[in-house]
């Protein structure tokens, strides 16, 4: 049985997170999605929100869980026995960083790292861009799946 672990901040998840982890939900027996919990920042959704939007947007996809953590990437991976991580590409920018932490998990706690390019019509979408365009009043029903759009209209109403 292989778990493949899709980690990120996803604050908050978009149409493009959800298909890179419903693609990996169709490659191995179990995915882990772990939403990163980092101090230094203050997110728009907390993180147990993040989760349940995940929740809502992925219902039916039955191989899916959640966790939280906090801290490095590759001790979390191997404290919960992860198999591979994976990690969605958008641009050639997104590889060049990710190679390096792929390389440096790989050689460090021999955690390897699978890259899984983002459908083409998600490319240019970020959680940052999400965020931004909602916070200007702009539509993002095209962008996130829906019980993330309706949280995002009550988080800024």
């Amino acid at each position: 049985m292989t778990t493949a672990l899709c980690p990120g901040s996803f604050d908050p998840p978009t149409n493009g997170h959800v298909d890179v982890i419903r693609r990996t939900a169709a490659l191995f027996d179990t995915v882990l999605v772990s939403v990163v919990e980092n101090p230094s920042k203050s997110p728009m959704f907390t993180t147990s929100e993040r989760i349940d939007l995940f929740r809502a947007s992925l219902s039916g996809v039955e191989n899916v869980s959640y966790d939280v953590f906090e801290g490095l990437l590759v001790d979390h991976a191997i404290d919960r026995g992860v198999d591979v991580i994976v990690k969605g590409l958008r641009t050639a920018g997104d590889f060049e960083y990710e190679l390096q932490m792929a390389q440096m998990n790989a050689g460090v706690r021999q955690v390897e790292t699978l890259f899984i390019p983002t459908s083409p019509q998600w490319s240019f979408l970020s959680s940052t861009l999400v965020r931004e365009v909602a916070r200007l009043g702009g539509s993002v029903e095209e962008l996130v799946p829906a019980p993330v759009a309706a949280a995002l209209k009550e988080k800024l109403a």
